[in-house]
């Protein structure tokens, strides 16, 4: 009897466990499935937004490569018959579209080894060298960020026009000799701060001044902010027109290229040839997309450089 009764409860506590390991399994697949449904769902989401975002793009290329009839026929189809890459050309034969793409290329060269140069020059003695003052100057060019542009608008035009920087460049290369802004000059410190000073410990043992630490140890190790801040740069002055609108006034004056689309927008002298327009608007984005392709780790990093110790 005690063997049957032992023989019974074993049976039972295997049907007890199969049971406990059905249930456990069935919820296993369930949360797999809720998960699977979840996946597919946010894909889709993601899906839908990039198709919103996207059509104004693809829109703007087809358009683009449309004659000037099908841009103003209502009934013409959606895609060109014919696509007119000839568009592409003539937009640099119309309104100083190639002129303005040399003057923004000169402004960009000149700022891409000045805002670098200048900033971390500044950012290193912010982190790494000890003078009096060092914390005060550090937040008063920290309160700059807090300035909106239109505030400091008035009086830069004024400085510009009595050192005759006005109808020239100028505004828009001197003044990042200086840095080229808080915003660079303090992510670039904040990397520097987690640079650790044993390196220049070491260099200082064997005799290096301050410019040849600088030079042969920081700067190296700061390729990743140094990419974000030329990337930055790149597309602030390449897509810039507001300085542009505003300090070169003059017919005679250099035009950049966001300036120039700005006023084949504008000019309706001749008639606003929207296929033109939008191959001219399609060159301007196509350069930044492709960076940001390129660079899009070292741009999604420089969000956090911030966080760095400091």
């Amino acid at each position: 009897m005690g063997v049957l009764r032992g023989g019974r409860a074993m049976s039972e506590f295997a049907q007890l466990e199969n049971t406990a390991a059905a249930i456990l399994q069935e919820k296993n697949r369930q949360a797999r499935r809720e998960k699977l449904i979840l996946k597919i769902f946010l894909y889709i989401l993601m899906g839908a937004i990039a198709i919103v975002l996207l059509f104004p793009y693809f829109y703007m290329i087809v358009k683009s490569l449309m004659s000037a009839e099908e841009v103003d026929n209502p009934y013409a189809g959606f895609f060109p018959k014919v696509p007119q890459f000839i568009n592409y050309v003539t937009v640099f034969k119309t309104g100083g579209y190639g002129e303005g793409v040399l003057w923004t290329l000169c402004i960009i060269a000149f700022n891409l080894i000045a805002v670098p140069f200048s900033a971390t020059l500044i950012a290193y003695s912010f982190a790494k060298l000890r003078w009096k003052g060092r914390g005060v100057m550090f937040a008063a060019m920290l309160g700059t960020m807090m300035l909106p542009s239109a505030v400091t608008q008035l009086p830069l035009y004024i400085i510009y026009s009595k050192l005759g920087f006005l109808n020239t460049i100028l505004p828009f290369t001197i003044p990042n000799l200086f840095g080229g802004g808080a915003v660079y000059i303090f992510l670039i410190r904040q990397f520097m701060m987690g640079i650790p000073n044993e390196l220049e410990n070491a260099a200082k043992i064997d005799g290096a001044n301050a410019f040849v630490r600088y030079s042969r140890i920081v700067v190296p190790l700061c390729k990743p902010v140094l990419i974000y801040v030329m990337v930055q740069v790149f597309l602030a002055y390449w897509g810039d027109y507001y300085g542009p609108l505003v300090y070169c006034t003059s017919a005679t004056a250099p035009k950049t290229l966001a300036l120039v689309l700005y006023n084949f927008i504008t000019d309706n002298s001749q008639g606003t040839k929207v296929n033109i327009l939008m191959a001219g608007a399609v060159f301007m984005s196509v350069i930044p997309t492709i960076l940001f392709g390129i660079f899009q780790k070292q741009l999604i990093e420089g969000v956090t450089m911030g966080s760095l110790k400091g």
